[in-house]
């Protein structure tokens, strides 16, 4: 532990100011070489902020929103437990492109990682189509499915239709910013989603509440103003891509179809799409016997999770550079030092974590009426958040560990454990605890906890016996 920790030790302010500099700026380390302690840092830094400012769309929409009324807000809530399935569809894919992009770059082939780069782009954009159809079509009917009420179905369904229908947005967002990460350009991911939620944050109050000469559109124009800044991203994404002077480098030559690398792509990104359906279908159920108590403990449970989401972006954006580091230093053939990393970084998150439910379990009131004060939605939001909090230092650990197996290209083994802890474990004891039990919305929040505890134990268990360092991607 003391080794591992000398660099952060004997890090003294001017150098930590240099080091946080550079990894916002851009740095151009070989993850491979040098100390770890400072690859984790300089990776780490600009995907925790990455993941902050992706969580940002989802805060931004759900203030205005929530000017709206309890309706409007249990809306956004619904549609965002069905825009889950996007997130699983992008993240999968996301997860196959770092795990070959950071191999090649490991093995030091850009020219390979460019075309896999492209690759993984029209995989993305070709999957979208499977979402954006029937979420055009049957918006209405996927908001009665999910228990919402007449005013939903009928008044504000257009949000589920805007969003559901985009969704090749969202996935192409994923699946470039996965790319920049896993090259080692993570300041590049951060940069693109800075610009988009800048462009979020002006638009989504004039258009949902009609400022200046802006119509009001009120909750279409969340939707709206969250499409145009994604789309904004994409466009600073491929410009980046194209004209950049990065680590990868889109050329004319890699823009062209090669069916044998979609294939590999999709593939490798069956299990990471699994384990983000498994993990989302479950946040679908529970949103659904939550929906059984009421609009207002839905819209409660909605601020709660949008809060619990923004406290989590730490935790994922480290994970993310357990997963570049991993895969590069497989690449390069140390898979000691791949291991050395996740070792590092899963300290690191575990006490993070740690600190941060702290935080939100002793204070739950104070965060959930900045944005709400009916006190028939803050009392389930406060009993949410409350709870869920105390999982967050083992999830914090178990995440890293999770994305570390997929670094490695190993995506097989997370989604069974998935399967169990979120398929088998976490949905039918949400039910046993809420309904026969008698917990009501309290049972739902415990099972979380619980299941995520089984998910990093079992992880834990699965990364120390080290079959991760003989996959071959």
């Amino acid at each position: 532990m003391k080794n591992r920790l000398a660099y952060l030790k004997n890090l003294n302010y001017k150098q930590l100011r240099k080091d946080i500099w550079e990894s916002i700026a851009g740095t151009d380390m070989d993850f491979t070489q040098g100390k770890i302690g400072r690859a984790v840092f300089l990776l780490s830094v600009p995907m925790v902020l990455e993941m902050v400012m992706e969580s940002i769309f989802a805060i931004v929409d759900i203030y205005f929103v929530s000017k709206l009324g309890p309706e409007a807000i249990a809306t956004v809530g619904i549609t965002e437990s069905l825009i889950t399935i996007v997130y699983a569809i992008g993240g999968g894919l996301a997860v196959a492109t770092t795990a070959l992009v950071a191999r090649r770059i490991g093995e030091k082939r850009p020219d390979e990682a460019s075309k896999t780069a492209f690759q993984a782009i029209l995989a993305g954009v070709m999957v979208s189509l499977l979402v954006a159809v029937p979420g055009i079509l049957w918006s209405s009917d996927l908001m009665r499915l999910m228990g919402g009420s007449e005013e939903m179905q009928n008044g504000f369904s257009a949000y589920t239709r805007i969003m559901l229908g985009s969704n090749g947005i969202i996935i192409v967002l994923f699946i470039i910013n996965s790319i920049f990460r896993s090259s080692g350009d993570a300041a590049m991911s951060f940069r693109v989603l800075v610009t988009a939620n800048l462009i979020n944050m002006v638009l989504c109050p004039v258009l949902i509440l009609g400022i200046g000469p802006f119509p009001e559109l009120g909750i279409r124009g969340a939707a709206y103003a969250t499409v145009i800044g994604r789309s904004s991203g994409v466009a600073y994404q491929l410009f980046l891509l194209f004209r950049g002077k990065r680590r990868i480098r889109l050329k004319l030559a890699d823009i062209r179809f090669e069916p044998h690398i979609i294939w590999q792509i999709i593939k490798l990104s069956f299990g990471g799409i699994g384990q983000s359906l498994i993990a989302t279908s479950s946040w679908i159920f529970l949103v659904r016997f939550i929906a059984s108590f009421g609009s207002m403990v839905v819209a409660g449970y909605t601020i709660a999770l949008r809060i619990i989401l923004f406290a989590l972006m730490p935790s994922g954006g480290i994970s993310n550079a357990a997963a570049t580091l991993v895969g590069q230093n497989l690449g390069a053939g140390q898979p000691e030092r791949a291991e050395k990393s996740v070792w590092l970084t899963s300290k690191i998150n575990f006490i993070l974590m740690g600190l941060l439910g702290l935080i939100l379990a002793l204070f739950p009131r104070f965060f959930i009426t900045l944005f709400i004060q009916d006190p028939s939605v803050v009392e389930p939001g406060v009993q949410a958040l409350r709870i869920i909090s105390y999982g967050f230092a083992l999830y914090g650990m178990g995440m890293v560990m999770i994305q570390a197996l997929n670094g490695a290209g190993d995506t097989t083994t997370p989604t069974k454990v998935f399967l169990v802890c979120y398929g088998l474990i976490e949905i039918p004891l949400a039910w046993i605890l809420a309904k026969p039990v008698g917990l009501g919305p309290s049972g739902v929040f415990i099972a979380i906890v619980i299941a995520e505890t089984i998910m990093t134990l079992t992880a834990f268990y699965l990364f120390r016996r080290g079959k991760w360092k003989l996959k071959k991607v």
